[in-house]
């Protein structure tokens, strides 16, 4: 079996593209068709661990390194979304930046190396063969495969070495659907003047269009929907409305994070500091969703508010983002909320900045040397070039209650805190450390909040209850943004367009 294949590029970031291919493969599974998700080239630091069996749905892909490995969150979200378990081959590079202009490169779930920005341009075109046999593997397991562009369509300063958009598109001979934000403004233009600057065999590739994100009457835009179609040549697919489901799906990275306050007035208050490399932050989604729960995501320049919780997530450079955490004067603000009895908890690099130290020998996220953490658990961190991608499941040590999740982390962690872990592992291994007061504590362990019965035992912890079943929702959020496709895209075209 051959899958036919279609491509959804964006005119610019954040348009839509991941959560329309999401809804997209979900569709499609209800309608009982085979579908399979795939994105060439993806940046960022929200990442899914992949199970280590190798197999998507009932086919075994096979070839490089299978399971165990990580890919982008959006790429996790759309497989489950087609009923598939992730894998490796749905994202075969993903770029987790370090700094402003460098980044580590993962090729096929493994750590491939690191690159700036510059540098990582000549490398694309070495990268492009494992793109191209990651997609041709995908394509034997279903009926249809559904591509997601990176960034936007018109980058033509970057064309040259393109593995993302139109130089996948042409290189696979993928028929591409671009899609257009009408939410931010200007989406005429921003369509039509992307078939203005592409060049003509790469415009060519392009067989239809969407305009996400409609507010009102979308009788208002059908001139607009007419317009775009008669000055490109491209088939009109759909104007689809704004979906409020969104927020009750994991986000792909961390655009707009920092302006986000849930809940005003919940009964709990939550504050996560904002720092620059922020990654796996779909940790604190189950959190978000709690009627019960204000989360606050704190932005440089803005103090921690008073609350119950703090908690500090993951992070791509533990090092870089202690100092901003430092230079934003939240060290202070947390050893004050400490004082006055308040409970922090730190998810992996969050862990990791909580002990006396943070050594990296090996300069493995940036120059080699040693800092001083926030000095609330009594460990210290050496980084190390080992990364550790495994999903785990265990229990709380403090009451027993179960958790399913993941790590994925450079750097081990040891002292005499670790002597009071704060998770036990099925495996019999212990992980995370808890203060002899009982107020900081600390794991590596990543998802243990998308538990219901370990979620709400940290908010009883705070007088707070829970009556919220998170995996569900997810699941009733993917089946309602199916649904509102299934109304305001031509999705029979859409097949009938795939190649």
């Amino acid at each position: 079996m051959t899958a036919r294949a279609i491509m959804f590029q964006g005119t610019g970031s954040n348009v839509g593209k991941s959560l329309v291919v999401a809804g997209l493969c979900r569709a499609l599974r209800l309608r009982g068709i085979p579908v399979a998700p795939f994105k060439p080239q993806n940046m960022s630091n929200n990442a899914a661990v992949t199970p280590g069996n190798g197999d998507i749905g009932s086919g075994d892909i096979g070839g490089g390194e299978i399971g165990g490995g990580e890919i982008g969150r959006a790429q996790a979200l759309q497989a489950r979304a087609a009923g598939l378990a992730p894998h490796v081959d749905m994202n075969p590079v993903l770029l987790k930046p370090q700094s402003e202009t460098g980044a580590q490169i993962v090729v096929r779930g493994k750590v491939f190396g690191a690159a700036r920005a510059r540098e990582f341009q000549s490398l694309k075109p070495s990268l492009l063969p494992h793109v191209l046999d990651s997609f041709a593997r995908l394509k034997q397991t279903a009926d249809i495969v559904l591509v997601e562009g990176a960034g936007s369509a018109s980058e033509i300063n970057l064309r040259a070495s393109d593995i993302a958009n139109m130089g996948f598109a042409r290189a696979a001979n993928v028929p591409v659907v671009l899609i257009g934000d009408i939410d931010r403004g200007g989406v005429i233009a921003s369509l039509v003047g992307t078939r203005t600057v592409l060049d003509p065999d790469d415009a060519a590739m392009i067989v239809g269009f969407l305009v996400n994100r409609m507010r009102g009457d979308p009788s208002l835009f059908d001139d607009g929907m007419k317009a775009i179609a008669a000055m490109t040549g491209w088939a009109p697919l759909g104007l689809i409305p704004h979906a409020d489901v969104a927020d009750r799906l994991p986000a792909e990275d961390a655009y707009g994070l920092a302006e986000r306050r849930d809940r005003r007035g919940g009964a709990l208050r939550i504050a996560v500091p904002v720092l620059p490399r922020i990654a796996n932050f779909d940790d604190l989604d189950p959190l978000r969703a709690e009627p019960d729960v204000e989360l606050v995501m704190v932005a440089p320049g803005q103090p921690l508010p008073v609350c119950d919780l703090v908690i500090l997530p993951g992070s791509k450079a533990t090092i870089a983002d202690l100092a901003a955490l430092r230079a934003a004067g939240w060290d202070i603000d947390i050893a004050a909320h400490v004082r006055r009895g308040g409970r922090v908890l730190g998810l992996c690099g969050g862990y990791q900045m909580l002990g006396r130290t943070v050594s990296d020998p090996g300069g493995i996220e940036g120059p080699a040397g040693s800092v001083a953490g926030l000095g609330l658990l009594d460990v210290e961190t050496v980084l190390t070039a080992d990364k550790s991608l495994v999903e785990v499941t265990g229990e709380t040590v403090a009451d027993g209650l179960p958790f399913r999740g993941y790590e994925m982390h450079m750097g081990r962690t040891a002292g005499p805190a670790a002597r009071r872990p704060l998770v036990r592992l099925a495996d019999g291994r212990t992980d995370g450390a808890v203060s002899a007061d009982g107020l900081v504590s600390g794991t590596y362990a990543h998802g243990f909040f998308a538990d219901d019965r370990q979620r709400a035992a940290w908010l009883a912890r705070f007088g707070g209850r829970s009556d919220l079943a998170y995996e569900d929702g997810v699941d009733a959020a993917l089946d309602a943004l199916a649904a509102d496709l299934e109304a305001h895209v031509d999705i029979d075209r859409l097949l009938t367009l795939a190649r």
